[in-house]
């Protein structure tokens, strides 16, 4: 299914074009219709399909439709890294109509927060931002939303991980009960079915392949102690070739040890985690793409908000949950290309192994370590499950950044 089946006006099909989508996904070509249909919308689907278009498409043409100097779309949204990879579509998408939209993300209230003032004033169609700023800016009286049409929920189980649902309740009850109602998510979680009843109505339903991992993943886990994590990264960084690659942890205290042991053997590696500035977390992101360097190592609770293509290797330092297993690893391999995906298991997340298993009905593949590192625990599958705490420190404040103007033929987002 091409663009051009939705009938959408002709300043959004040259956006579609400059930003050289051709094809729908799977999501697009499901949600857009529902979407103009005016229906509420659950859609679970893993990083990679598409469904930040999926969703602007649709709003970006009843904005066209649409008259009225206020705020019509609220898209909130976990992170600012997440904020501002939606606000780079917006750029290229409604690059040809007269559509305004802010972004909003980062922290302080100096010469940036004086100007999204301005810019609220001045009117916009669409706000993207993080929970935090908005409401910040909503207590001001500043940014009005009594008037909001559409609202999106984006990344919507990220933002429940990272304690979000007071805020977004609070938000939300500041809008009117008449509105479309997006809520978009990788994972599909109990907690994500209780917030969509409160705040969706009749909602339709799109589910998109959550728990199959791309045929070209090669997916690898290794039984091993945590002492034993660090000497197997270095060795299998030696063996591999590694054009680009993510190392996801749910500890920020871990980045920095693991970029220093990545570093003594020469490979160039940053870390990304919610103590570093806006402005230091923007440059390793643009760095990475731009692939200054090969290696980032990033917590969980920016992994979101991270958009990079042609990423080589997943690691995953500890096991994650089968969900969102599946949507790390999606991130190598798009596109029908391949890539490797690599999990360290220790004792206590081996439970969590046997569910990704079971959710993805394949068997792992589990290497045996180098002898040289020593003996590897016993593979107990059975063994006791340990929660882990969120990991990322405090919540993004988020911040108002007014939209600057946007270039013609933008690179393609992923």
């Amino acid at each position: 299914m091409t663009f051009d089946s939705f009938n959408l006006d002709s300043p959004l099909l040259q956006g579609v074009s400059d930003m050289g989508y051709v094809a729908c996904t799977p999501i697009q070509a499901q949600a857009i219709p529902l979407i103009l249909q005016g229906k509420d919308l659950i859609g679970c689907a893993q990083t990679g399909t598409g469904k930040t278009a999926a969703f602007l498409l649709p709003l970006f043409q009843q904005l066209l439709h649409t008259e009225g100097n206020y705020v019509k779309v609220l898209v909130v949204v976990p992170t600012r890294e997440l904020a501002k990879q939606i606000d780079g579509m917006v750029d290229g998408l409604a690059y040809h109509s007269p559509i305004r939209s802010i972004a909003v993300y980062g922290g302080g209230k100096g010469e940036d927060w004086s100007q999204q003032q301005r810019a609220f004033e001045e009117g916009a169609d669409m706000v993207v931002g993080t929970p935090g700023r908005l409401i910040a800016h909503l207590q001001t009286g500043k940014l009005k939303l009594d008037k909001i049409r559409h609202l999106v929920l984006d990344e919507a189980d990220k933002m429940l991980e990272m304690g979000f649902y007071d805020d977004i309740m609070s938000i939300v009850a500041q809008l009117p009960t008449q509105r479309q109602t997006l809520l978009f998510s990788a994972t599909m979680p109990a907690r994500i079915r209780t917030l969509a009843k409160k705040i969706l109505v009749d909602p339709a339903e799109i589910n998109i392949a959550t728990a199959k991992p791309a045929a070209g993943i090669q997916q690898s886990a290794y039984i091993l102690h945590d002492s034993q994590k660090l000497p197997l990264l270095r060795h299998l960084f030696r063996q591999k070739e590694v054009e680009s690659m993510l190392l996801f942890t749910g500890r920020k205290s871990n980045v920095n040890e693991i970029v220093r042991s990545l570093a003594k053997i020469g490979f160039t590696v940053e870390g990304i985690h919610s103590d570093r500035t806006q402005e230091e977390r923007e440059k390793v992101l643009n760095d990475f793409k731009n692939r200054q360097f090969k290696i980032l190592v990033a917590t969980d609770i920016l992994s979101r908000g991270i958009d990079v293509e042609n990423i080589s290797h997943v690691v995953n330092y500890e096991v994650p949950d089968p969900e969102d297993y599946v949507h790390r690893i999606g991130r190598t391999a798009r596109a029908s290309t391949t890539g490797e995906a690599i999990t360290f298991v220790n004792p206590t997340d081996q439970g969590r192994l046997a569910r990704i298993e079971k959710l993805i009905e394949r068997e792992v593949p589990k290497p045996p370590l180098p002898e040289e590192l020593g003996k590897a625990p016993e593979y107990n599958p059975a063994a006791r499950v340990v929660p882990r705490g969120s990991s990322g420190g405090n919540r993004p404040k988020g911040n108002f950044q007014r939209k600057k103007s946007p270039q013609r033929n933008p690179s393609k987002p992923q």
